[in-house]
């Protein structure tokens, strides 16, 4: 269940934090999501990380910071620090907030994940491997507004795509990914900084994971142009659409949006209509591709809305 961010409890998380890391906690709220942000004093932000969450938090930093001593500015943890900070079951971590930004162009973010797949393999900081199932069947399992059907079907086409990922087709090398290379992870700012974000799917896996999400957008639901797309795979240097592996890693991320979705609508009612409907565009009830009326979600705020009185 998500945390309320202007719940006592959670102010209490954020007071011992910023105590123990001798940061004044002085807060705004900026978000609700998967975890709790807050504006903090001095240009910085405090992330509030679920329980369970506590190992990914520490990856999420030390990946950071990877990746600007490698050369890819990407957002920062605040230094001198060690995080993630504990405060009761929670982790904490602080981080530089950005300035004022834009979803980056079709090539920008092409040309980011170009140099992020060029950077050798490391050994240290231990990423872990892709996993690119994650919460699904957890997903679909708490997705009780879905009928019986609907929701064994999707366990089943679960069960379907895992016994093909066995098979995943070869590709380009294993290396560092993003893991959710979307427009809004590559952004530019007001001072024209290209900088990666949303680094919690920093992982090791196959390059091709980050370029599907652009040509699914094209080839899927219609939310990018050809021309777009055309400049983002001139600027990373191939096509992923000519990769035998595209369909396979295709369903698994039209799967990973339809349980985006029913997530949402768990305790949003507004978003189940949404869901219900990529549901049966997964099952072949509209047709074929590109399917019309999928909307974006909300990504930092699918069971919030955004918070902008202090507390």
């Amino acid at each position: 269940m998500t945390a309320n961010i202007s719940s006592p409890d959670m102010r209490a998380v954020l007071r011992t934090a910023c105590l123990r890391a001798g940061i004044p906690a002085v807060r705004e709220p900026l978000r609700l999501g998967s975890s709790a942000v807050f504006r903090l004093p001095g240009g910085m932000v405090a992330r509030i990380h679920r329980p369970e969450r506590m190992a990914a938090a520490r990856r999420v930093v030390v990946g950071a910071r990877w990746l600007r001593a490698s050369g890819i500015d990407a957002v920062q943890p605040v230094s001198g620090i060690e995080q993630p900070v504990r405060s009761h079951d929670r982790g904490v971590t602080f981080w530089h907030e950005l300035p004022p930004f834009r979803p980056g162009a079709p090539a920008q973010v092409a040309a980011a994940l170009a140099r992020l797949h060029e950077l050798p393999r490391p050994t240290e900081p231990e990423l872990g491997l892709v996993e690119p199932f994650g919460p699904l069947e957890l997903r679909i399992r708490h997705a009780h507004f879905l009928s019986e059907t609907d929701r064994n079907w999707l366990v089943d086409h679960v069960a379907w795509l895992r016994d093909r990922w066995t098979a995943l087709p070869a590709g380009r090398p294993w290396t560092v990914i993003h893991g959710n290379a979307t427009p809004n992870s590559v952004i530019v700012t007001r001072d024209g900084r290209v900088v990666v974000r949303n680094l919690d799917h920093l992982t090791v896996g196959p390059p091709e994971w980050d370029l599907v999400p652009t040509a699914l957008e094209l080839m899927s639901l219609g939310w990018t142009t050809a021309s777009q797309y055309t400049e983002f795979t001139r600027a990373y240097g191939c096509d992923v659409l000519r990769w035998p592996g595209y369909y396979l890693l295709r369903d698994i991320r039209e799967l990973n949006l339809t349980t985006h979705a029913t997530h949402a609508a768990r305790t949003h009612s507004a978003y189940r209509g949404q869901a219900l409907h990529r549901v049966a565009c997964l099952r072949g009830d509209e047709g074929p591709r590109p399917w019309p009326g999928w909307r974006r979600l909300p990504s930092s705020s699918l069971v919030a809305s955004m918070v902008i009185h202090r507390v």
